[in-house]
């Protein structure tokens, strides 16, 4: 292959095609050269191999004449293989671009991917030399695509309702998307899944990581895959195996541009806190090659890594190149593919310029600052492994985080804790507790029963203990205080009291959910009764033990999607129910405040009150000038009688908008009621004040 080499420019960064060619730039401070390989398939040889001519502010660039996109391509870099002293480079393994848009090909494990002699007692000390190029992906030059055709739903904050999936498990049994799309992201963008979508009530679906991912090898030899992808690659690339037969990024866009015409947002689970290399023994696939000492965050002893993800290394946020490919690629996905917004995984790692949580770090003001990043919607996972690194409530204006405070609180009060209505009052009300600062509004906190790690919705009503056996760790894996009841069998039983029991539950937890303040995150199956078996940590189990089954649904399940879809509409219906502002029992009309709380027998709730470790029942009074919502809690295994209370010395009438234990919304003939009730055995009751 004949073609012009030319120095080519610094920026922007990764394979830029123009009419002449296409311009490669690779960040590389330590590199003491650069080498690209061409391609002319993903499995097949290589055609060229050009040194990078030039090198400026620590870029390695040049521009290839006579290519375009569509080429394959990889790099290799050469530098001093000194892991004492924190460099790795081998020339012998060829390596991903971190700015490539697109890979081909799949990652086949072999020894040949490691820079150093695997079997060696040198450990990770002796290079390794042989060429890893016919087991990696291949990069692939990438042009301009269409422009995005539907505007972003741009929803409010406030009004949003999460639906967290994954791209082949909401689709891969789905009956009626093409067998062919099932998997992928034009099987999220078809008719069937949007139109669920739009039936349960969602605004938002926040899908699993889709960023560039494999398959750790130790999963591999065991048979199994990274189902979740939380184990990337690459920052630009969307995955391959999202993708149908010969398509790229248009694909996604073309999901976006489906989701988005439905009024329904697209939010990415992201993974820039640490990538597929692992630590000193992982693989050298892109940065640990181009260059480790600036790409990652080394211990004292520069041969080993500073870990406070738990996934062998994690990335250095402090580096001013390693913080542009973040916010370069957050741009990317925003711009150029539509997303509206980001959960980031392990969020408190981003925020450790040093070894601490720091709330002004480089990354969280840098997208503070952002004119392209502060208007879209950002989720933290507040915590990771490291020193004090649970911080939930502790980022800055404008995130929201998840709440898993929220979650253990719901589960201990719905399960029948003892001494949990302080907790149940302060998550319903937004957890002020936590993010009434700097602020900030009720919709920062994520509100979640379930998510994808953990039991589903179904499982946690049916399942004491874990049941992780086929991830093949002996049931070692997961979490071990999921705060679950199994209802007196565990797992799968068609004992009818059994069954009832749990379905009460389910409910309870769902109108919980929709009726407290913050922003709700359903997990992707809840509705429809999906179970993983027990299992709290499917990550490795891309089968049908994670996939929705949306075939022989049940009664019970049908009935439950019904429900779930009503209290999900009664959040919509009713503003007080997603206030944009912390409620603190301020007046708003006569003997009213926006927020009271009240015993069974009508009385306020004093303080003393709250301390009582029997008491598992509580009025909640959410009030406007023209609008009053009284909602009514039971976990107690028997009914209990409730007086509704005076306001001002007045009574009022209530109409019954939703009874949990039922399954009722809206139940007709009309239900209103004046001067008691009866709140039924682990029962959440809705009611409107009926207006003279």
């Amino acid at each position: 292959m004949t073609t012009r080499l030319g120095p080519g420019a610094p920026s922007p960064l990764g394979a830029t095609p123009d009419d002449q060619g296409v311009n490669f730039a690779l960040f590389s401070a330590n590199a003491t050269r650069v080498e690209l390989c061409l391609f002319d398939s993903p499995d097949g040889r290589e055609t060229a191999r050009f040194v990078l001519p030039e090198y400026t502010n620590e870029v390695w660039h040049g521009h290839v004449a006579d290519i375009g996109p569509g080429q394959l391509y990889g790099y290799r870099v050469y530098g001093p293989y000194d892991p004492r002293a924190g460099h790795r480079f081998n020339p012998h393994k060829l390596l991903l671009d971190p700015y490539a848009r697109l890979h081909a090909g799949p990652l086949t494990w072999n020894d040949s991917l490691f820079a150093y002699r695997v079997s060696k007692r040198a450990g990770d000390l002796a290079i390794h030399e042989r060429d890893s190029g016919p087991f990696m992906p291949k990069c692939v030059v990438v042009g301009n695509g269409e422009k995005l055709k539907q505007p972003k739903p741009n929803r409010p904050f406030h009004e949003t309702v999460i639906y967290e999936a994954h791209v082949k498990g909401l689709t891969a049994l789905h009956p009626d998307v093409p067998e062919h799309l099932r998997g992928t992201f034009a099987g999220v963008a078809h008719p069937s899944i949007v139109e669920h979508l739009l039936k349960l009530g969602v605004t938002a679906i926040e899908l699993l990581p889709v960023q560039a991912f494999v398959d750790d090898r130790h999963l591999v030899e065991e048979g199994l895959r990274n189902y979740w992808g939380y184990n990337n690659v690459g920052y630009f690339a969307p995955a391959e195996r999202y993708l149908s037969a010969g398509a790229g990024i248009e694909e996604f866009k073309a999901m976006v541009d489906a989701l988005h015409g439905a009024g329904l947002e697209v939010i990415l689970d992201v993974v820039y806190n640490h990538t597929a290399e692992g630590n000193e023994f992982g693989p050298s696939l892109s940065f640990k090659g181009i260059d480790n000492a600036s790409y990652y965050k080394l211990a004292e002893n520069a041969r080993y890594y500073v870990d406070t993800t738990g996934c062998g290394n994690s990335l250095n946020m402090a580096h001013p190149r390693v913080l542009q490919l973040v916010m370069d690629s957050l741009r990317y996905w925003v711009e150029e593919c539509g997303v509206d917004g980001f959960r980031f995984d392990l969020a408190t790692t981003l925020a450790r310029d040093g070894d601490h949580f720091d709330p002004s770090s480089s990354f969280l003001d840098s997208v503070a600052q952002d004119p392209v990043l502060k208007n879209v919607k950002l989720i933290a996972e507040p915590w990771d492994i490291g020193n004090n690194g649970y911080q939930v409530g502790t980022f800055p204006p404008g995130w929201a985080e998840w709440n898993d405070r929220w979650r253990d609180d719901l589960r201990a009060y719905w399960k029948g804790d003892m001494a949990t209505l302080p907790s149940l009052g302060r998550r319903m009300l937004g957890s002020a507790d936590v993010y009434d600062r700097r602020g900030r509004r009720p919709w920062s906190s994520v509100n979640f029963v379930t998510a994808h790690d953990g039991f589903t919705l179904l499982d946690l009503v049916s399942y004491n203990d874990k049941h992780n056996e086929a991830n093949k760790e002996n049931n070692r894996d997961g979490h071990d205080d999921n705060r679950s009841w199994n209802c007196g069998v565990e797992g799968a039983t068609d004992d009818p009291a059994v069954l009832d029991l749990r379905d009460r539950l389910r409910r309870a937890h769902f109108a919980s959910l929709l009726f407290s303040q913050g922003t709700p995150m359903l997990q992707m199956g809840d509705e429809l009764g999906r179970t993983q078996g027990g299992n709290n940590n499917a990550f490795c189990q891309d089968n049908e033990i994670s996939w929705m089954r949306w075939r022989d649904v049940g009664e019970r399940d049908r009935a439950l999607f019904k429900f779930a879809r009503g209290v999900v509409g009664l959040r919509a219906e009713f503003p007080l129910l997603h206030c944009a502002r912390f409620i603190h029992g301020e007046p708003v009309a006569p003997g009213v405040t926006d927020v009271g709380w009240f015993k069974f027998d009508g009385e306020p709730k004093r303080a003393e009150h709250w301390e009582d470790p029997i008491a598992k029942s509580l009025g909640l009074s959410l009030a406007t000038e023209d609008t009053h919502l009284l909602l009514l809690f039971n976990s107690d295994a028997e009914p209990i009688g409730f007086v509704f209370p005076t306001f001002g010395n007045e009574t009022f009438q209530w109409r019954l908008l939703c009874n949990s234990a039922n399954a009722l919304i809206r139940p007709e003939p009309e239900n209103v009621q004046s001067e008691s009730t009866t709140i039924p055995a682990r029962g959440l009751l809705l009611f409107e004040r009926v207006q003279p």
